[in-house]
């Protein structure tokens, strides 16, 4: 079957080459950025183009400094595992093997969070991620590198699978990080550091990137940017960018699977997140659930086997180890729908309101400005 995919706008740059082009910048071979002595990539996790757009008016900041051309492409799935192993080592879903949310141990039952299965399911950092962090080899080569972010991400393993070799500097006060952030970069010619901000994502899961919360954590959020821009000394320069962008899915649009339905016969394991499914099925059921979905939702979702999925390169080039991660089907969502299974005891998952993972320009385009020595 022939499949309509969205396709990625002519001549777009993809979040893979973003710390590529950085580290060539401080060589003076950038093709993106201007050179620089020292660079920040802030990650504002969750912060898409058409949020940040959408709500102009409350980060005044960060709206002056970019227009309409400056953003670049996440990756697919459009979430945050997929997408930071994807700007941390400059390799595609497919490559590195972070291919979702939660994705299946080949030969086992188990879909691991492939944020925090490094600790419940023993995911190797060294070897399940399989793309060599670029600060590893940065440090490696004797560049300074850093890493600015939350005490609570502190020698994690997705930490440990995405930025080992950079020294580790934590703070809970977004203001604080962004400051000590500037002073590094300042201190240490030929320094790279990454710089992170979950707050907003965390405000979106919960209240909506739409809501209040969301929008005071957009300002708190302008207002760091502010200050890291005036803290700069000559010669850094500044990258802000986001894993993702996010949808509200309102509880009316949620599509739950229960114990009768016939999207869940022959699947044995469901993966993913409630945007983007990985649907694993029982040993020879894998066309059986593929025409059920197909025949059931593809007015609300993109609904591909895992071979589509590979030959339309939504992962990018997969390995072959890293095929058997995949579900043999995959349920993208099109529209403001969310996809849950109801069979689950715990519930909370379905109280999220912002919500990423597919496939739509909301989710996949993220803002990538430009300040100090890059403006």
């Amino acid at each position: 079957m022939s499949l309509s995919l969205p396709a990625d706008p002519p001549r777009s740059r993809s979040l893979t080459g973003v710390l590529t082009q950085t580290i060539a910048s401080l060589n003076g071979e950038g093709d993106w950025f201007a050179p620089a002595r020292s660079a920040i990539v802030f990650v504002v996790d969750g912060l898409g183009a058409h949020n940040l757009a959408a709500r102009r008016g409350h980060a005044r900041f960060l709206g002056s400094v970019g227009g309409r051309r400056d953003v670049a492409r996440t990756v697919f799935p459009s979430t945050t595992a997929a997408a930071l192993s994807s700007l941390l080592t400059g390799a595609e879903p497919g490559g590195h093997g972070i291919v979702g949310y939660r994705a299946r141990i080949p030969g086992t039952d188990i879909a691991s969070n492939q944020l925090h299965g490094w600790e419940t399911d023993g995911l190797d950092p060294l070897t399940w991620q399989r793309r060599r962090p670029l600060m590893e080899s940065e440090a490696a080569a004797g560049r300074p590198c850093f890493v600015v972010s939350r005490p609570e991400y502190t020698g994690t393993g997705f930490t440990a699978a995405t930025l080992r070799g950079a020294e580790f500097l934590a703070s809970s006060d977004l203001e604080e990080r962004v400051r000590i952030a500037a002073d590094l970069a300042g201190r240490h010619p030929g320094a790279l550091i990454y710089l992170y901000a979950p707050d907003l994502d965390s405000a979106g899961h919960k209240h909506g990137w739409e809501s209040d919360p969301w929008t005071d954590a957009l300002e708190r959020v302008d207002g760091a940017a502010r200050i890291l821009d005036a803290a700069l000394d000559p010669g850094t320069g500044v990258l802000v960018t986001a894993d993702h962008g996010m949808v509200d899915v309102p509880a009316h649009k949620h599509v739950l699977l229960g114990e009768d339905d016939p999207r869940v016969d022959g699947v044995a394991l469901i993966g993913g997140e409630p945007r983007m499914l990985h649907l694993y099925a029982e040993p020879g059921r894998a066309d059986d659930v593929l025409d059920v979905w197909r025949d059931r939702e593809a007015a609300r979702a993109w609904v591909m086997s895992r071979d589509e999925a590979i030959a339309a390169g939504v992962f990018g080039a997969v390995d072959d180890e890293v095929g058997a991660r995949i579900g043999d089907v995959l349920v993208a969502a099109r529209g403001r729908f969310a996809y849950y299974d109801d069979r689950e005891r715990d519930k909370r998952p379905q109280r999220m309101v912002g919500q990423h993972g597919s496939l739509t320009d909301e989710e996949r385009t993220v803002p990538l400005l430009r300040l100090g020595a890059f403006a």
